[in-house]
């Protein structure tokens, strides 16, 4: 493996454990909700679980555009399983007793993190169907553009997905009790302007990161890398 393979390849594992450890986190932040009025007139009511979720479109984004579609769906499953894993340690920790004098006692904790298997189920369903949809119109648009209009391919796919991730997750936590029906509506428009707004905001860091990497590993419009063996 050349200097660049193996430089391509550590940016590539960054990439990647910056996602899992969004998306993991925001699995486990959903259960807090709080408000945002940044323009004074719209009051946002979003679950303090969306904070870290742009960042897992910002990064596949990323990984399609320099490595990818193939490397971007193979962290999307990755993801998954992180996912998964975190949650079955969670579920361990809830159900061993604790001690009398333990700083957090089995009320609080349940309380916590009791209903984060329902979150990262409901969370994982929307998650698979927005990331793949995200980053099939992402591939779309960058055959269509000849890898031209970046910002283009970026908020479009990004847009579409969160949007179904936002309305799929929210329905999900309001089947299971999670949430009370009364709030779906208030919350799916919440947290898809969010979403939304963010991407707007990122593009610009997108824009930074796809620069700056074409660049140290030479790379021409469309061109990708290929040769990772990860």
């Amino acid at each position: 493996m050349t200097t660049k393979e193996k430089q391509a390849s550590a940016i590539y594992l960054i990439l990647a454990t910056l996602f899992i450890t969004s998306l993991v986190v925001s699995n486990l932040i959903f259960q807090k909700f709080f408000y945002w009025e940044p323009f004074g007139w719209y009051r946002f009511e979003i679950s303090a679980g969306i904070l870290p979720y742009p960042i897992t479109f910002l990064i596949t984004d990323t990984i399609s555009e320099i490595y990818g579609k193939k490397k971007a769906n193979q962290v999307v499953i990755v993801g998954i399983f992180a996912s998964v894993f975190s949650m079955g340690i969670i579920l361990l920790a809830n159900y061993v007793p604790a001690l009398a004098n333990s700083p957090v006692d089995d009320v609080t904790f349940s309380k916590v993190f009791g209903l984060s298997p329902l979150g990262v189920l409901a969370s994982m369903l929307a998650y698979l169907t927005a990331q793949f949809v995200d980053i099939r119109i992402y591939h779309f648009w960058k055959t269509y553009t000849k890898g031209k209009h970046l910002w283009l391919r970026n908020n479009f796919s990004t847009f579409t997905s969160q949007f179904i991730d936002t309305s799929l997750v929210v329905g999900l936590l309001c089947f299971f009790n999670v949430l009370p029906w009364s709030s779906f509506t208030a919350l799916v428009i919440s947290g898809f302007l969010f979403k939304a707004i963010i991407a707007i905001i990122d593009t610009p860091i997108l824009y930074a990161i796809v620069f700056y990497l074409k660049k140290k590993f030479h790379l021409n419009v469309n061109d990708e890398i290929k040769s990772l063996k990860l």
